[in-house]
């Protein structure tokens, strides 16, 4: 089976998320690596996130992680769940979003800030699919099963489970690299 590199987008810590919706993230990324494709996520510097929570959950089951950072310097918050990192050089807010959602083959998005909307936002732009994992709150409750403008490029598809995220996924990623 192909390797896809799917992103996993959330939540920094600093917008207070339950443990319930980190549980959600830490199953996304176990389900990942269970079906043998590659987590990608925005590495932090200083704060964990969603996005690290997913990458943990990849790691305990042996999966592949790529972080991408922001900033120079390969110094992040969770250095031992990252198997590659991938130091951008420019800020949050954009820069790094676009290198990040452009290491991927589809993302998850999970709750999620202003980050989250710019790597939607981004993934649209460049016909990334992208499932929303609803119940988490944020953009990914707010964007699900809907399109981002009037070009109606790729609905961003709901998911309710952690399973039906990753099996949405790798749906769209089947009808998307087969057509």
């Amino acid at each position: 089976m192909y390797q896809y590199q799917i992103g996993v987008m959330g939540s920094a810590a600093d917008t207070s998320y339950s443990k319930e919706v980190e549980e959600r993230a830490f199953e996304v990324g176990k389900l990942l690596a269970k079906r043998g494709h590659i987590t990608v996520y925005g590495a932090e510097k200083d704060t964990d996130s969603l996005s690290t929570a997913a990458a943990r959950g990849a790691k305990s089951e042996g999966g592949l992680t790529v972080g991408v950072t922001y900033g120079k310097g390969m110094d992040i918050f969770d250095r031992d769940i990252t198997d590659v990192v991938v130091v951008s050089g420019m800020e949050r807010g954009g820069g790094r979003e676009f290198v990040l959602v452009n290491s991927t083959h589809a993302i998850i998005i999970i709750s999620g800030g202003s980050g989250t909307l710019t790597e939607t936002a981004i993934a649209y732009q460049m016909n990334i699919p992208v499932v929303a994992l609803v119940g988490t709150g944020g953009w990914a409750d707010k964007l699900a099963d809907t399109y981002l403008d009037s070009r109606e490029r790729l609905k961003v598809v709901p998911a309710t489970t952690p399973e039906e995220a990753v099996e949405s996924i790798e749906q769209l990623l089947t009808q998307y690299f087969n057509n």
